[in-house]
């Protein structure tokens, strides 16, 4: 089993940016794709990118190619999110967690979460 906490959220204005961070403990990330999700308010959380665990390929949704990037770092154990040229429509709580693959970046498919960190982009 492994656990996942989100850190790197915060405030920032329309255009700035922010990295935000999933790391995990209790197994290595060598064995699972990670992907980023947000849920804004009343909305349902939705699949924002992954990263795969065989190849190192991504994915991002539509509203964020472009301006999101994910990387991981297999030594520590650490998935990125960089997001750039942020928008009031990026405010949301994102999460990370372990979807079945990156082909079907979905919430049902994803078998551990972390707790969420809160990004808020207003001016």
């Amino acid at each position: 089993q492994v656990q996942l906490g989100e850190s790197g959220g915060g405030s920032v204005q329309p255009g700035g940016s922010l990295r935000l961070s999933c790391a995990a403990s209790g197994s290595t990330l060598d064995y699972y794709a990670i992907g980023w999700f947000r849920q804004a308010p009343g909305k349902e959380r939705e699949g924002v990118s992954c990263i795969s665990v065989s190849d190192g390929s991504t994915y991002y949704a539509d509203s964020v190619k472009g301006r999101f990037t994910i990387s991981r770092d297999n030594v520590k154990n650490t998935v990125y999110l960089q997001m750039n040229s942020l928008n009031p429509e990026d405010t949301a709580v994102y999460y990370c967690g372990t979807p079945y693959n990156c082909r079907t970046v979905v919430p049902r498919l994803v078998k551990y979460w972390g707790q969420g960190t809160q990004v808020t982009v207003s001016s």
